[in-house]
């Protein structure tokens, strides 16, 4: 019997969603590891393969000693390692990076919530494999030709206080804006970086996928993708910084999925929940009132796509349903 203390509330709630994530990024490697022509590619994902398995048996066990039924998550019946490759270039280490973008923000709140031993050694060491995949993955991209770096800025010589506040105006109908600062640089990069891959993402999804109401919610995602793209790139462009953040990774013509509808769209489901994230730390820490105000509005879109394809999926019977307290009323 398991000497720590009874499994609290929460607990159940975040195993299940790390459970989800887990057996999700499973059977993503596995396709790709069945692809791949590029051994050290290959070595990064098997690797992380044998890793994530190894916590997605721990929280079975769990489970199991706390009497929890084991949740259905993602199964060899979501993947088809028999599909022809869909995706080319570097495509797979380069969403393997951005979902252990996902996984690291996860684990931390999860860390969080978590109280028992048991639960928080989970995520010790989920966060360990993370970053040190993430490191792996990045190398990788950089060393290939696949990534690019964030523009390049002039060091500051010294510290300055902000004297003003015309500092964070940014709807200036006379004059310039002022120039952007680092932070709103390396955000503004990073959110071209993102939507890239997820716009070849989706763009594949939609290629293969049978069901015509999910095939259209994924062309949707493509044209937010570009949308968010376009308003950061003008952002930029509007301060003379020049950038390069698209990825040489290509989607190729095959309609055969790989994977399942109901996978797809939960893969979609995680990477709505990081681009709500990634443009509240976007509104929150940029200065400068326009472009807060125009990653407030992204948000507002990504909400807007996100609660479509929850409905979606709960339409389909894909959403399966996390662990919850009794109806006591």
């Amino acid at each position: 019997m398991n000497g720590n203390k009874p499994i609290c509330s929460a607990e159940p709630g975040t195993l299940w969603l790390t459970y989800q994530e887990k057996t999700l990024i499973l059977r993503i490697l596995e396709y790709f590891m069945e692809k791949a022509d590029d051994q050290q590619a290959l070595n990064i994902m098997g690797g992380l393969w044998q890793e994530l398995n190894h916590f997605v048996i721990k929280i079975e066990d769990i489970f199991e000693q706390e009497g929890v039924v084991i949740p259905n998550g993602f199964t060899k019946e979501d993947v088809n390692l028999e599909a022809p490759k869909l995706y080319d270039n570097g495509f797979d280490i380069m969403f393997l990076r951005i979902l252990k973008e996902i996984s690291m923000g996860m684990y931390t709140l999860n860390m969080n919530m978590a109280y028992r031993e048991d639960v928080m050694t989970i995520y010790e060491g989920l966060t360990t494999t993370t970053q040190k995949v993430y490191k792996l993955a990045t190398h990788y991209l950089l060393n290939n030709g696949i990534l690019t770096l964030p523009p390049k800025v002039t060091m500051p010589k010294s510290t300055e206080f902000i004297k003003s506040k015309n500092y964070l105006n940014g709807f200036r109908f006379f004059g310039e804006n002022r120039a952007l600062n680092d932070i709103e640089i390396g955000n503004l990069h990073h959110g071209i970086e993102t939507n890239h891959i997820g716009m070849q993402l989706v763009t594949g999804f939609a290629q293969c996928a049978k069901n015509k109401e999910v095939r259209q919610y994924f062309v949707k995602g493509k044209e937010l993708a570009k949308k968010q793209i376009k308003t950061f790139e003008e952002i930029l462009l509007e301060s003379n910084v020049q950038f390069s953040a698209s990825s040489g990774s290509t989607v190729t013509d095959s309609t055969v999925p790989p994977f399942s509808e109901k996978l797809m769209m939960f893969c979609i489901y995680l990477l709505n929940g990081f681009g709500l994230v990634g443009s509240s730390f976007g509104s929150i820490f940029s200065l400068r009132n326009d472009i807060s105000m125009k990653t407030a509005l992204i948000g507002k879109d990504i909400y807007v796509y996100a609660n479509e394809g929850i409905k979606i999926m709960i339409k389909n019977g894909w959403m399966e349903e996390p662990p919850q307290m009794e109806n006591r009323k």
